[in-house]
């Protein structure tokens, strides 16, 4: 098996199992990867509070950025590349080519970024592609996917600062957990500060089942419902029905930007353990997914003080427990 770069979403899944105490053999097997990279991803990536999955895409991201490709940064390789785009060569041709000369290669994809990377500058090399119009909107469109299908967004910048401070009660956030290409799946919601879960099944997605079940959910809790953070799937197209049926407001993280929603993520990363990937939803009882929504809002938690998500939401929300606004880190 050759090694692949871990995703956001796997780093969740590692942080959730590792908190839990399973062994780096335990995790891997259950992410279908290798021991050793859960070993190195624990040993690279965390720091003196321990490993956390947001930090751990950074350093990974930085790493990406700042290494040194010798046959991709070496001028007289680039030097080499643009002569032959300047050419009319395209960048598959160059890739083949110049492969068995320079012993590593580089990929096609790397030689389209650099001709983008020039036109941003103000360069033309983009000019000497066979169909420059094409290959420039299908980059524009990658970058934009899957925003224009939720009308009235409002993206998170437009949210309060002190929301991502945690200190109260009553913002959520709101994703899907899918099975395969979206057969069938669950509606999850966390609330930020205390962790505690709501989840529903969807027999299919799609936008109508999600924003009834969302209301279903959330209406019982209207009082502690101030914000809902949704991930940018088409699924969530119909949140201004929900926003209205609970009177809150909504945002939408920023495009693969899954540690906007950290809370959730994490979350479904335990819900993995229960219904690995490949489950049909439409196979799984409303009371075991109750049961498995239960035993997770019941778990307790470290930056809780160990109290559980169920203590801290329904505490807070009755006013027995009197810790809004402070710090639950013990």
């Amino acid at each position: 098996m050759g090694y692949r770069q871990l995703t956001q979403t796997q780093r969740y899944q590692i942080y959730a199992r590792h908190d839990l105490g399973m062994s780096r053999r335990q995790i891997a097997r259950e992410l279908g990867i290798h021991n050793s990279t859960v070993s190195r991803e624990l040993r690279r990536n965390a720091t003196d509070s321990g490993y956390e999955p947001e930090q751990a895409q950074a350093c990974s991201d930085h790493r990406r950025r700042t290494a040194w490709k010798r046959t991709k940064r070496l001028p007289s390789m680039i030097a080499a590349v643009v002569d032959r785009l300047r050419e009319e060569w395209s960048p598959e041709q160059i890739s083949g080519f110049m492969g068995p000369l320079s012993g590593g290669g580089v990929s096609h994809q790397w030689i389209y970024s650099l001709i983008w990377d020039d036109k941003a500058c103000g360069g033309d090399l983009w000019k000497h592609l066979r169909q420059p119009k094409r290959c420039s909107k299908h980059r524009d469109q990658a970058k934009s996917a899957g925003l224009g299908k939720i009308p009235n967004r409002v993206g998170i910048e437009h949210r309060a600062a002190e929301i991502d401070e945690r200190r109260f009660i009553g913002h959520w956030e709101g994703d899907t957990v899918v099975q395969g290409h979206k057969q069938s799946g669950l509606v999850t919601l966390v609330e930020r500060r205390s962790g505690y879960l709501l989840a529903a099944r969807l027999p299919r997605l799609s936008a109508e089942l999600t924003q009834k079940a969302m209301i279903r959910l959330l209406k019982p809790r209207r009082g502690a419902v101030q914000t809902i953070t949704l991930d940018n799937g088409s699924e969530f197209a119909d949140h201004e029905t929900v926003a209205q049926a609970v009177t809150a407001a909504t945002y939408f993280c920023d495009p693969y930007c899954s540690r906007q929603r950290g809370t959730n993520e994490n979350t479904n990363g335990l819900i993995r353990q229960y219904f690995p990937k490949g489950t049909d939803f439409r196979q799984v009882t409303d009371a075991k997914l109750r049961k498995v929504v239960e035993k997770l809002n019941d778990r307790p938690r470290k930056r809780l003080g160990y109290r559980t998500p169920a203590q801290v939401f329904l505490g807070e929300y009755s006013g027995a427990l009197d810790t809004a606004g402070a710090a639950l880190v013990a």
